[in-house]
């Protein structure tokens, strides 16, 4: 017998979710193979066997929380037993034919039962060669070990845990309900949140609980940055096969920015702050199971091409969910850019442990006053939401100012971005 446990998901994530069963039970396994996969708040991680068999016994059900080290199944020496002989077809059949008249045993498994002592229905016993196993739910299965009773000695016929023989039992205690929730409309329904929803959403709660964040906003006269591109877009995607775009000149902007102004660029450990001298940057992604952040390492030293390839790359693959959970890990600051979709204005919440994160926004033409003048310019609000235990106001402010003036003067990113 080989257990299959859960592998290490990597920094920072201690617990996953049961997403899918790639093989079912009595299946043959090789070595090697993807037999499950597991939902993270990041990216989805295959679980694979490091033994060849068969797929003995599964013991966490699709939905199951589970840690690290936890064993999920059971992996047995040997193949996958053949087609079963006609003969035991009807056995089979019967177990799945709802009789008319359920027996004593099964007419009691059927009723409510007092907690303490569950009940196991026909339903969740599986034949596999040379036994009868029971398929376990998760409280039964606190309930057996709370017991100490193996689940895979009880028989087809043993329906209850206890020792005690089974019996009529007097009219039960009303079961214990789950949490009351509120009766939907039939133009409403309920839609269970993914783990990586639930975790985004338990993250963000816990960022604006233990951060003193705050945000600062400033606009950005975008035109010199829209001349560029028209005038070099077609070429730029001619030699590099990648669009040029606006991430690439905010990219460089805020590596500048950071230089000047390096707390923004830390994390706070403690009583201590781990100010960080390379430029992780990470990009929010926005896929169909929730937001991710991809990071763009050592943005520092790469050209603008080279930030716009990466980009394209890992959004298209964050997207496809086909990001490793090395990409998703170690950003020191973080863009994203809401104009996508639209906004024009908004306050982004941090990506602990980071300290600070930069809010794009739509780019609209209003009137400005340029040298006296009044002027139509295509204007950008930008934010700057920090953390105000390391970061002052002033030093904020003046990121962001350093920002503004980095993207309204493009050829200055060459020097200091």
């Amino acid at each position: 017998m080989a257990e299959v446990k859960v592998p290490s998901l990597g920094e920072s994530i201690v617990e996953a979710t049961i997403g899918q069963w790639l093989k079912r039970e009595g299946d043959a396994v090789e070595s090697g193979e993807a037999i499950a996969e597991l939902e993270t708040d990041k990216v989805n991680v295959e679980v694979i066997a490091e033994e060849s068999g068969v797929l003995a016994q599964i013991l966490k059900q699709v939905g199951d929380t589970v840690a690290i080290g936890d064993v999920i199944a059971v992996i047995a020496e040997g193949q996958a037993p053949s087609a079963p002989a006609s003969a035991s077809a009807p056995a089979a059949q019967a177990q799945e034919v709802k009789p008319s008249a359920p027996s004593a045993p099964q007419a009691q498994a059927q009723a409510p039962s007092a907690p303490s002592a569950p009940q196991v229905s026909a339903q969740q016993q599986v034949s596999v060669p040379g036994e009868l196993l029971v398929r376990p739910t998760p409280s039964l299965r606190r309930a057996a070990v709370a017991q100490g009773i193996d689940l895979r000695q009880v028989q087809a016929g043993a329906l209850g845990l206890g020792a005690q023989p089974a019996a009529p039992q007097a009219a039960p205690a009303p079961a214990v309900q789950p949490a009351a929730q509120a009766a939907l409309r039939p133009d409403e329904e309920r839609i269970r949140m993914s783990r990586r929803r639930a975790t985004i959403a338990k993250r963000l709660v816990e960022a604006q609980h233990t951060a003193a964040m705050l945000t600062t906003f400033n606009e950005v006269d975008m035109s010199r940055v829209i001349e560029i591109r028209k005038r070099r877009k077609d070429a730029f995607r001619e030699k590099y096969g990648v669009g040029l775009g606006y991430m690439s000149f905010f990219t460089k902007a805020v590596v500048g920015a950071l230089k000047q102004f390096p707390l923004l660029n830390a994390e706070i450990q403690g009583e201590d702050m781990i100010v960080k001298h390379h430029y992780d940057i990470g990009i929010a992604v926005a896929t169909e199971g929730g937001l991710v952040v991809p990071v763009v390492r050592n943005a520092d030293r790469l050209t603008f091409a080279e930030i716009e390839q990466q980009i394209a790359d890992l959004a298209a693959r964050a997207r496809a969910n086909k990001l490793s959970l090395e990409e998703l890990q170690g950003g020191t600051f973080t863009i994203t850019n809401g104009g996508t979709f639209g906004s024009l204005f908004s306050t982004p919440i941090l990506n602990a442990p980071q300290v600070g994160i930069l809010g794009m926004h739509n780019i609209v033409e209003r009137p400005v006053a340029v040298n006296g003048q009044v002027e139509i310019r295509p204007m950008m609000y930008i934010a700057l939401s920090y953390d105000h235990r390391i970061v002052d106001g002033a030093e904020a402010v003046s990121f962001l100012v350093t920002v503004k003036r980095l993207i309204e003067d493009p050829e200055s990113l060459l020097l200091e971005g």
